[in-house]
């Protein structure tokens, strides 16, 4: 079972504000599992995010000089 993380904690990991991650989880863009009045985010979740919206680098191109 994932680790359940707070708004804080999950956007303490991203590095992102706490107004951030809630509008996030109101416009379900993360998942999130209610526990009464609590909200809690599964820390997969947040490496799911990261790695799903993780852009890679340009590879060098030769000859160009750029």
């Amino acid at each position: 079972m994932s680790q359940l993380l707070t708004v804080a904690e999950a956007a303490e990991r991203l590095g992102l504000k706490v107004t951030t991650v809630r509008a996030w989880l109101y416009q379900r863009r993360l998942p999130r599992v209610n526990c009464g009045r609590a909200v809690r985010i599964p820390a997969d979740a947040i490496a799911e995010f990261i790695e799903q919206n993780t852009v890679p680098a340009r590879e060098e191109r030769n000859g160009r000089g750029k």
